[in-house]
């Protein structure tokens, strides 16, 4: 049932404005209030705290129905990821304030992690955020800041010791509007997942409240990100199996309709054996994912296999689109094809979230 209100609700919400929101670089503001009024934000978060108080497998429905109606513009898992810390690692007085606002849209959040010189290293940024009696004076620069153009609210990784690397982290709850110092820099421009916005962040002395503080303790930010980034790599590859099928359905559709040299493509053994090849990619990705799922969701997935399954599943969609895309030909480099705009789209997933670089060295520590 929560599926099909949710397919109903992109196609009458989501995908007539596509083409708008990917103009335009960035979702109205209005379609977090319907999202919210749906029940669509913060799905897994508490009842007590403002959600909808089901499990992590209502998140994957969202993502999963996102996936395979290829829109990529709505920047919801970076907004419920930061529900997550906070109702997680947030004071009885941060989640009254903050979640129930997230959860009907009102408050859009982001959060700020990567600087200029500091990606998936995040112990090496130099955002800082001094105490001054009942405040943080907050410095520095973010860059790549999904929802950064939008957001009403920010979790901003800093140090509040900048002495320490791991042990000087802290988040800070930082509200943006009217907050004097606050700047949103350039909308960046992206390859792929054009509607979604990501803008430079600069903070140039503002004074945050102490108390929005995550957690109200210094330098424990660093472990409530590694505590939470399963999470958001758990979305990140449900986003690549959907993204897998998806092309699979559209490349299986595009070949049975296409003749070449007299005979449909499918016909052709080439394209056979490729489609085999792909299909067997999907389906072991498909037995794979639902596994880290239901382990997720029983709170026993470790981190090395979140690891595991961001690395394989991302490399795996961008080798799947790529070969989807080779049996559209010419027209699969045309951007009106949904096939291309997928290409482009899946670029980023072995990027964000830690670069498969990165989930290489988290795996090999194991070893």
């Amino acid at each position: 049932m929560f599926r099909d209100s949710v397919r109903r609700f992109i196609a009458q919400e989501v995908l007539p404005n596509e083409p708008k929101w990917q103009e335009q670089k960035h979702v109205d503001r209005e379609f977090w209030l319907k999202a919210g009024e749906a029940g669509l934000l913060c799905t897994d978060i508490p009842a007590e705290d403002g959600g909808l108080g089901a499990d992590f497998r209502y998140e994957v429905v969202l993502s999963e129905e996102l996936g395979y109606a290829r829109s990529t513009s709505w920047g919801r898992a970076v907004h419920n990821i930061l529900a997550q810390y906070i109702s997680r690692h947030g004071t009885a007085e941060q989640k009254e304030r903050y979640l129930p606002r997230m959860a009907s849209g009102e408050l859009i959040g982001a959060i700020a992690m990567t600087e200029p010189d500091a990606g998936s290293d995040l112990q090496s940024i130099r955002s800082s955020a001094i105490r001054e009696g009942d405040h943080y004076v907050l410095n520095g620069a973010k860059t790549f800041i999904t929802n950064g153009c939008i957001a009403g609210l920010v979790g901003v990784v800093c140090k509040t010791d900048p002495g320490e690397r791991a042990r000087g982290m802290s988040i800070l709850l930082v509200e943006t509007d009217g907050t004097q110092g606050f700047k949103v820099g350039k909308q960046l421009e992206k390859m792929g997942m054009r509607g979604q916005d990501a803008a430079e962040l600069f903070f140039d002395n503002v004074r945050v409240p102490a108390d929005n503080l995550l957690g109200n303790e210094e330098g424990r930010g660093f472990f409530q990100l590694m505590a939470d980034l399963p999470y958001e790599r758990m979305m990140i590859m449900v986003r690549a199996q959907a993204a897998m099928e998806s092309a699979l359905e559209l490349t299986v559709e595009h070949c049975k309709d296409r003749s070449v040299f007299g005979e449909k493509l499918i016909d052709k053994q080439n394209t056979r054996f490729k489609l085999a090849e792909v299909k067997t990619a999907v389906t072991i990705g498909r037995v794979f994912l639902d596994h880290c799922i239901t382990s997720f969701a029983a709170g026993e997935l470790d981190g090395t296999l979140a690891a595991v399954g961001k690395l394989w599943l991302a490399n795996q969609q961008n080798e799947v689109v790529a070969e989807c895309l080779q049996l559209f030909g010419g027209y699969g480099y045309i951007m009106e094809y949904p096939i291309a705009q997928a290409y482009v789209d899946a670029r980023v997933q072995t990027i964000y979230g830690g670069s498969n670089e990165v989930m290489k060295e988290l795996i090999a520590r194991t070893l």
